[in-house]
């Protein structure tokens, strides 16, 4: 019964006798601990008596946010905890490359690592850890901007089977970095380089080569991509299923690039017609897209479920009207997003009433949509909520919202 409770519950249950204290705080009931709720209060010594009470026993471990917990304690915590299999150190701040020479020392059976804004670290960390946690599966070095290519290098000649690195905001990284994933990674399955601003064409055409399993890659702010970055994912990357150009977030099977400025139609129609099991787009900001790009995802992408085209402010009524009349628009869609998509009017709304399976459609800022557009919409299709409108004068607006396939109404927002 103990091994169901949560980490609150079983302190509860330690304080009403000495036998239920021994029963409750028994290690093998402490297998997964996350300290996120309460990471104002853990500091070092927390850490290091939760890794002697629970020993060998630990295999998960969260202390996400925990900005008090340093290098010392997590010493001890690698000493004790041995069998640690994941473990979240995203936010910890204090730790520096002290941390990774432990865990490489004591925790061989480590898959499973977020340093997430652990900006001390260096390619020393890297190398550390290539020596001694050669499990690791997931690796997530995002906001470490001291990481270069060669430390890059280190980790993956020791760490083949790495599954999803995620390295947002490593600014000093290049394309040679990428040739050396290309080499090692082959078992790579997600991939992230959001901010990565020295990345070009020849990286990204680096890891379509070399990295066949790639389901999701993050390309935002990689804004000296073009076409042949499109084009190499499509004749290379036939397992992409979702592809977003949105500030990345983790999420299995994306790709993302966000302010690629210089990705046309024509690359676009190439990935169409090789990835057809796309289910998740998001083309924000992709400016010189045009209808031609959806007539494409129309025909050749009958999976797909969302799609952003926030800011492109090239796509018509004719275009939407293409993607409501196709097998997706009938039986997949369930987000859409036109923010800002000057050219849109009522008339694609009309269109949209095909959509059947529309759970969300955000508007703002659509100058040539109307209220009057949005409740026919509402009235014909019958799946919005009276609450689905925050009002503001004649103008509807909200925060928006976070990409999400959870059930809800139709949301539209319009903006003046």
């Amino acid at each position: 019964i103990f091994s169901f409770l949560d980490i609150v519950t079983l302190c509860r249950c330690a304080q009403i006798s000495k036998a239920w204290n021994i029963l409750a705080l028994d290690g093998s009931n402490w297998q997964r601990i996350d300290l996120f709720n309460f990471q104002t209060d853990v500091e070092g010594r927390v850490v290091e008596n939760i890794s002697k009470r629970c020993g060998g026993f630990l295999r998960k471990l969260s202390l996400r946010g925990c900005i008090g917990v340093g290098d010392s304690s997590l010493k001890t915590f690698a000493q004790n905890c041995r069998n640690i299999e994941h473990l979240n150190l995203n936010g910890c701040t204090k730790i520096t490359d002290s941390t990774c020479y432990s865990l490489s020392r004591f925790c061989s059976k480590l898959k499973h690592l977020d340093l997430t804004s652990c900006v001390s670290i260096t390619n020393s960390s890297l190398k550390g850890i290539s020596e001694g946690c050669r499990n690791l599966e997931y690796l997530n070095l995002s906001w470490c901007d001291q990481i270069t290519k060669d430390g890059i290098e280190a980790l993956v000649r020791g760490c083949r089977g790495l599954k999803a690195l995620l390295l947002r905001g490593c600014t000093q990284l290049e394309d040679e970095a990428l040739k050396h994933i290309q080499n090692y990674c082959h078992e790579l399955v997600s991939l992230n380089l959001q901010s990565c601003s020295r990345v070009t064409d020849e990286g990204v055409v680096h890891i379509c080569r070399g990295c066949h399993r790639l389901q999701a890659l993050c390309l935002s702010g990689c804004s000296h991509l073009t076409d042949a970055s499109l084009t190499a994912l499509a004749l290379n990357c036939p397992r992409l299923h979702h592809y977003l150009f949105l500030p990345c977030t983790s999420h299995p099977r994306i790709l993302e690039a966000a302010r690629c400025s210089h990705l046309t139609d024509a690359g676009f129609t190439l990935l169409a017609r090789n990835c057809h099991d796309l289910e998740k787009m998001d083309l924000e900001e992709c400016v010189l897209i045009t209808d031609s790009t959806l007539i494409q995802l129309s025909v050749h992408c009958p999976k797909l479920q969302a799609l952003s085209l926030s800011h492109c402010e090239l796509i018509t009524d004719d275009g939407i009207l293409h993607l409501s009349n196709s097998t997706c628009g009938h039986e997949r869609l369930r987000v859409l997003e036109l923010d800002n998509c000057l050219l849109i009017t009522d008339v694609a709304l009309e269109h949209l009433e095909n959509c059947r399976g529309l759970e969300r459609l955000e508007l703002y800022d659509c100058q040539q949509v109307t209220r009057a557009g949005i409740k026919r919409m509402r009235v014909s299709g019958g799946h919005a909520s009276p609450g689905a409108f925050e009002a503001n004068g004649e103008h509807a607006k909200s925060q928006r919202p976070l990409p999400t396939f959870d059930p809800q109404p139709v949301f539209c927002r319009l903006a003046g």
